[in-house]
């Protein structure tokens, strides 16, 4: 398992997180309150190993990880979940492709194969 960022990055990260989702009153919130009461009270001083310590770190940095991926989601979620039928046009432009042109088609004038 790779090493853990320290709670303080963490944090900034999780606060991060709230504030896209909420906007600038993200202060003001119980979930801030709540993360900021957490940390305060599991912060660890001087040069101890504490089991507890190390699980609350794990469990921060797997919620900040959460809030990240949901956000990416949700991202990705509105960019190429369909609103409805989606013209065949449309739908090979989402995946960059372009149809192909109907033979005699020129400039929008029709040219008859039978007339030629």
């Amino acid at each position: 398992m790779a090493a853990l960022s320290s709670p303080l990055r963490v944090c900034r990260g999780i606060l991060k997180e709230l504030r896209a989702i909420q906007g600038p009153t993200y202060k003001r919130s119980q979930a801030y309150n709540y993360i900021m009461e957490q940390f305060r009270k599991n912060k660890v001083t001087g040069e101890r190993y504490c089991r507890a310590q190390q699980e609350l770190n794990h469990d921060s940095h797997t919620y900040l990880c959460l809030l990240a991926s949901t956000r990416t989601h949700m991202a990705l979620h509105e960019l190429y979940h369909s609103k409805g039928e989606a013209s065949t046009k449309s739908a090979a432009a989402m995946v960059g492709l372009r149809l192909p042109t109907q033979p005699g088609v020129f400039n929008t004038r029709i040219i008859r194969w039978e007339s030629i």
